[in-house]
């Protein structure tokens, strides 16, 4: 495993994260078997991933109450991530909302706390400033976003030392490259990404959209007559299916499962500092793990940009993975 400096603290990460939505159920996911939720967690531990990353919002909360079981005598080998709901946003509700972080965990503090999204009614200086009285208290270390673009990005950047900023990030969700991920390199903010296997399109499971359920096809890449959806797009299926046939190939030459240079792929951009692996299965995070350790050469990097190129075009810079009208700016 790799591990990447953040910002300014004395904190490492893992450049491979578990990210802990899927182990939380829910509509998305579907159930979850919590004592194989635990294992995997605990295998991620054994693999080098030192940062878990999860959300109150995860299943109203049971993500974090698992991620609490797992660590019970292993907290001081993990970093937490969680984050707080946009409906939180008050300085009481930062308030109110990190303390039951800390008791479904079972820990005294959160390493990084994100805002999960923007919220537009409450004043930014205020969620900050609730989140720097808890940094003073030893409730939190370190404060990161999550879901936000140039714009929030800033604004938060002239109140607090922001660490880093999550994005939907994807050989086939692109649109972080426009403005978002320059932005990051700019004013040193790391970017790290989630939803790097597309919500499992590049995991190599499917070759047509029809075999896509539809939870997973809510996002902006597949037709607004899905179930679910909340944009107004055709979406871009013959682009996206294209692609991945394409990807699919160059994965097949180099004798690598499409999952991991999907992750490694991201992990060589610049400016990225960590990519999410959702896992559900110890398996499935013994297999995530291997991607920080994955060179691709350089001719490989160009061609799988290459064969995305016209997916990116034609999506924008729209970095709101599920809807038209973007609630990131």
């Amino acid at each position: 495993m790799k591990y990447t400096q953040l910002g300014h603290t004395d904190m490492k990460i893992s450049q491979v994260v578990m990210g802990c939505w899927g182990i939380g159920g829910g509509y998305t996911w579907g159930e979850a078997d919590e004592k194989m939720s635990i294992e995997t967690i605990r295998t991620a531990i054994d693999q080098g991933i030192n940062i878990l990353d999860t959300a109150e919002f995860y299943n109203e909360g049971y993500s974090e109450e698992v991620v609490g079981k797992a660590l019970e005598g292993r907290r001081e080998k993990v970093l937490i991530a969680t984050k707080v709901w946009v409906d939180n946003m008050s300085a009481e509700g930062i308030i109110r909302a990190c303390e039951g972080s800390l008791t479904r965990m079972r820990t005294d503090h959160i390493d990084i706390y994100q805002i999960h999204w923007p919220n537009r009614d409450t004043p930014l200086q205020e969620t900050l400033d609730a989140i720097k009285q808890l940094q003073k208290a030893g409730k939190v270390r370190a404060i990161g976003l999550c879901n936000h673009g140039v714009k929030d990005l800033s604004a938060a950047l002239e109140i607090s030392d922001i660490v880093f900023d999550q994005m939907a990030y994807s050989l086939l969700f692109r649109a972080v490259e426009y403005e978002i991920l320059p932005t990051c390199i700019k004013t040193q903010v790391g970017l790290m990404a989630y939803s790097p296997m597309a919500q499992g399109l590049l995991t190599g499971l499917f070759s047509k959209p029809e075999e896509v359920d539809d939870e997973r096809a809510r996002l902006r890449f597949y037709s607004k007559h899905r179930p679910g959806t909340v944009h107004d797009e055709d979406g871009y299926e013959p682009e996206v299916f294209e692609a991945i046939r394409h990807i699919r190939t160059i994965c097949a030459e180099m004798g690598e499962p499409m999952a991991d240079i999907a992750l490694a792929w991201v992990l060589h951009q610049p400016g990225v500092i960590a990519v999410l692996a959702g896992a559900r299965r110890p398996e499935e995070i013994i297999e995530d793990a291997k991607a920080a350790e994955l060179i691709l050469p350089d001719e490989i990097l160009q061609r799988l940009a290459s064969v995305t190129e016209d997916l990116k075009m034609k999506m924008g810079p729209n970095a709101d993975p599920w809807r038209t009208a973007s609630r990131i700016q």
